[in-house]
């Protein structure tokens, strides 16, 4: 018995050994084929763009095509969901980001969970956002802003794309930092915010800076602050909230690059040194600054810590917009 039980022993890790073997084997020769790059929103947004720079520098870096599908629904779910039951073979990728993999999974529940289920394998980047007002109004500076929304409370609104987005998760966070009663109105999408505040129907919003660029621009809005790490190039008059004196309002609607749980090491390493190399590029450089993103370096590790600290620090501002959103 002992020496069946040997044999069996002996046989299983023979036969651990061969499929480790085997998936290294295959990591080391991956790609052989095309892979799907899955962006969960329609074309055209900071997601889109994103996905298709990157994806053009790694099918011409690793002589497979990246080929990018776009699969919008649910505020990024349904494409994300297809992602997470994909074979964690290095075939199935997506542009996973803040509203994809922070906010739906808190706000929505039920969905995925966007650690355990994922593997994060780059950081892409994305646009601030900005605290944008008519010029009609009073408010030449954030200063006088906070004044007028202290002596007057309830008397300033201010609009956001929705609930769960990155204006409103700021514009929340911005109300309780500066210890103001303002009243949120929530759109459904950034173009009817814009045509409201451009109406004077609201008093301010808080937007994705590349919605908003053209119209400070012309001059029909003004941008009190910004969410940026430093002012933007060409926008040297808009101040950043953290030199404002509110360092937590930083931070930008990003974007990343994950892939099902448990993709092999080698794979994810690879990714992401090129898209590094990749987000380095003149010309990916070039887009980006004109679409007004910022990126960061990140290596494996720190894109992993960044997400988990990301969900940690909207976790506040996201539950009660589920809550509200309840029947």
């Amino acid at each position: 018995m002992d020496r069946r039980f040997a044999c069996v022993t002996l046989l299983s890790s023979s036969l651990l050994s061969l499929t480790a073997a085997n998936a290294a084997h295959a990591a080391a020769d991956w790609p052989t084929k095309p892979v799907r790059v899955i962006v969960p929103y329609a074309p055209g947004g900071g997601s889109d763009t994103l996905g298709r720079l990157v994806s053009k520098h790694l099918s011409e870096t690793f002589k497979q095509p990246f080929v990018v599908e776009n699969r919008a629904g649910a505020a990024g779910v349904i494409g994300s969901q297809m992602v997470a039951r994909a074979e964690p073979d290095g075939y199935t990728l997506v542009v996973s980001g803040i509203g994809s993999h922070v906010v739906a999974p808190l706000l929505q529940g039920n969905t995925y969970d966007p650690i355990k289920d994922f593997t994060h394998i780059a950081f892409l980047g994305g646009p601030p956002t900005v605290l944008v007002t008519h010029p009609d109004q009073p408010y030449k500076d954030l200063k006088s802003f906070v004044e007028q929304a202290r002596a007057r409370p309830g008397a300033i609104s201010w609009g956001s794309p929705g609930q769960g987005t990155h204006g409103y998760m700021i514009g929340e966070a911005f109300a309780a930092a500066a210890k103001v009663k303002m009243v949120p109105v929530n759109y459904k999408g950034g173009n009817p915010a814009m045509t409201d505040l451009l109406a004077g129907h609201i008093t301010s919003a808080f937007m994705s800076f590349g919605t908003t660029t053209p119209y400070i621009q012309s001059g029909k809005l003004r941008a009190l602050a910004i969410t940026s790490t430093k002012r933007v190039e060409g926008f040297d008059n808009v101040p950043t909230f953290t030199e404002l004196g509110y360092p937590a309002l930083t931070g930008t609607t990003w974007f990343s690059l994950s892939g099902p749980a448990n993709l092999p090491a080698a794979i994810v390493e690879r990714l992401n040194t090129e898209v590094r190399r990749a987000l380095r590029a003149p010309d990916v450089v070039d887009e980006m600054r004109r679409q007004n993103m910022e990126t960061m370096d990140m290596d494996v590790a720190a894109i992993n810590r960044y997400v988990k600290s990301e969900i940690e620090h909207w976790k506040p501002y996201i539950q009660p917009a589920r809550k509200d959103a309840q029947p």
